[in-house]
């Protein structure tokens, strides 16, 4: 028996001519305890046929078909649309509760997480005692795996870690005891063994709550692989049309439609030159540590010793070489990146140990020959909505550098070389004159790389370059990059929590765990044979053995 059925579901935005639908015609049903995944690219659809049904859709849209939800009161069914607002409000968070992809931004950062759970307890029950809230709160903190939970009930959002938000998250949905979660993209800010950690504890919730009726998942997400692990449903969404719908297994390995074999068969393809054996050195770190200050005190006149973020870390990156680093959310990942590219000079981190680009020893270079090696030591970053100014055009973000390194260039051979520098990255030049917001996820991406190898660096820190965008753009970025490798004899350090991308891309492999090297070596071999027992959970949760 169906919970929830969308029938002929229309989403459109604009008049007239200039009508777009965004969902097209979807018929869709999610069954009492079933669990469905729905799945496609950026801009499919997903989240606006996930928000249909609590009626959250963005201003301007239309919305025309039928939504149908089966009632708990066994008084058939009821279509959403057409329900005046207020019994909407009465519907949403308890009977169909939502958990959104960023916790961090979902969260109220003036409340401690505990208050946030306590107020969704009380709509549920609007008479229970403030004791016995916070007692249903701390339960739920404790069910949904969060450490401390009676400590971690006073914390603000922005002393939790990524994946305990979203446990929080999790904890505050389920407060109203839902029949229907629907989950948009409740992973994708997490690890690997987050995400897997996240999805188990979703199915271990799903079956405690079998004694209350039943609760249907609806996960929205376009990591297939999570998708394989959870789901027994898969329906494929592309530009708001559904392409295909059926079990997991059939879908994954029996793919009808064109598009969803596309997006089945688009994993990262390993494609590396191999390493030539006199290649040259281009960076070098030599016990290279990052300590912060603490800011708590051991006694009135004591300080605590200094938190040490990276310990020791010590590689050599050849010329067309990848390296490629891994491990946990804080494990140093990204300070590591920071620490080679000089860039935490201006924070209060204290950096120690060596690092050498190009036979220079970074450290003891003059502000001013610092600057002038810049141009050989870029750096793409994982958001490039982020890190691209909104202000300034294509232009003037990939010239950026030229007026830096090259001031005497005129403003034709600027404007020649930025047109050169976007082809090679699969632009035109209809591009120069427009601004970042004009261009998808993939192509902003395209912009960061052109803006970085315009100066013709030897080395490249790529941190997450890939984790903000979906499969298939993921794999033409990642086609790109070793296409730029052998063509300019690039040398890359490549920081990611997506070992796909990882094994894809590297000869060698690093593993970061606490600041420390657990495991260093050639990337198929550790794969394939990890020493190290966090690196075998990290292969195992990525499932790429």
């Amino acid at each position: 028996m169906s919970l929830l059925r969308y029938e002929d579901l229309c989403i459109s935005f604009g008049e007239g001519r200039r009508e777009k639908f965004a969902v097209n015609h979807l018929d869709l049903e999610i069954g009492i305890g079933e669990r469905v995944a729905l799945v496609g690219e950026s801009g499919s659809g997903k989240t606006l046929t996930a928000l249909a049904p609590l009626r959250l859709e963005s201003e301007g849209a239309k919305v025309s078909g039928k939504i149908l939800w089966n009632r708990k009161d066994g008084k058939g069914e009821v279509d959403l649309l057409s329900v005046p607002i207020q019994d909407i409000r009465e519907i949403r968070g308890r009977e169909i509760a939502m958990v959104f992809q960023e916790p961090m931004t979902a969260l109220n950062p003036l409340f401690t997480v505990g208050n946030q759970i306590i107020e969704a307890v009380q709509i549920f029950q609007p008479l229970i005692s403030k004791s016995d809230a916070i007692d249903a709160a701390v339960d739920l903190l404790r069910k949904t795996g969060i450490p401390e939970p009676e400590r971690r009930f006073h914390s603000y959002p922005h002393q939790l870690s990524g994946g305990q938000r979203q446990r929080a998250m999790i904890a505050m949905a389920l407060a109203c005891k839902p029949r229907l979660l629907i989950a948009d993209e409740p992973t994708t800010a997490l690890d690997v063994s987050l995400r897997l950690q996240i999805l188990d504890l979703l199915k271990e919730l799903q079956e405690e709550s079998k004694d209350e009726g039943g609760m249907g998942i609806l996960l929205i997400t376009h990591d297939l692989n999570l998708v394989k692990h959870f789901a027994q449903r898969v329906a494929v969404l592309n530009q708001g049309n559904l392409m295909e719908s059926g079990s997991t297994k059939q879908v994954f390995e029996h793919p009808e439609d064109p598009y969803t074999r596309a997006l089945v068969n688009s994993e990262p393809i390993r494609d590396l030159v191999p390493l030539m054996p006199l290649a040259p050195v281009l960076l070098k770190t030599e016990e290279l540590s990052v300590a912060y200050p603490s800011s708590e005190s051991v006694s009135w006149f004591k300080k605590a010793p200094p938190h040490k973020v990276l310990k020791k870390v010590s590689f050599a990156l050849k010329q067309s070489q990848t390296i490629g680093v891994i491990g946990e959310s804080g494990s140093g990942k990204t300070t590591l990146g920071m620490a080679v590219l000089g860039l935490l000079g201006d924070s209060s981190a204290e950096v120690s140990g060596d690092v050498d680009v190009l036979g220079n020893d970074w450290q003891k270079l003059k502000p001013v020959e610092r600057r002038a090696l810049r141009s050989s030591l870029q750096v793409i970053f994982q958001d490039p909505f982020g890190s691209l100014s909104p202000r300034m055009n294509v232009l003037q973000i990939v010239s950026e550098g030229l007026d830096v390194h090259f001031p005497k260039l005129s403003t034709a051979e600027r404007e020649t070389r930025v047109v050169d520098m976007l082809k090679e990255v699969g632009l035109d030049r209809s591009a120069l004159l427009r601004y970042p917001h004009e261009f998808s996820g993939g192509q902003r991406q395209r912009i960061a790389i052109a803006r970085a190898l315009i100066l013709r660096p030897q080395i490249l820190v790529l941190d997450e370059p890939t984790s903000a965008l979906d499969v298939s753009i993921q794999k033409q970025v990642l086609a790109l990059l070793a296409e730029l490798q052998k063509k300019y004899n690039l040398a890359y350090l490549m920081i990611s929590h997506d070992l796909a991308v990882i094994r894809a891309m590297s000869h060698e492999v690093m593993v970061l765990k606490g600041g420390k090297v657990v495991e260093f070596g050639d990337t198929e071999t550790m794969i394939k044979h990890p020493r190290q027992t966090y690196t075998k959970e990290l292969i195992a949760a990525a499932e790429l053995t």
